[in-house]
């Protein structure tokens, strides 16, 4: 399992679009391999995206939004 990034494909948001587009195109310029997880359509891998967040990490309120990158079941971070 290698460098994973959590997208939502049907959010409404475009600057959330925006951010995962630029995650995107960030790993495919610097030819880094990686898998798209959308959790629009997996509620268990929406669910293993929130637990796996640090809490540190989380918002204050509400859930985490997309894109959330991972390196296996490491947590690098979001895309401010």
């Amino acid at each position: 399992m290698g460098v994973r990034v959590f997208v939502a494909s049907s959010s409404g948001s475009v600057a959330i679009k925006k951010k995962q587009q630029d995650v995107v195109r960030f790993l495919e310029a610097n030819k880094i391999e990686f898998e798209e997880v959308d959790i629009t359509m997996s509620e268990e891998q929406r669910q293993w995206m929130y637990r796996s967040i640090p809490p540190e990490k989380r918002p204050a309120q509400g859930n985490p939004l997309p894109p959330q990158i991972f390196n296996g079941d490491r947590y690098c971070g979001a895309e401010p």
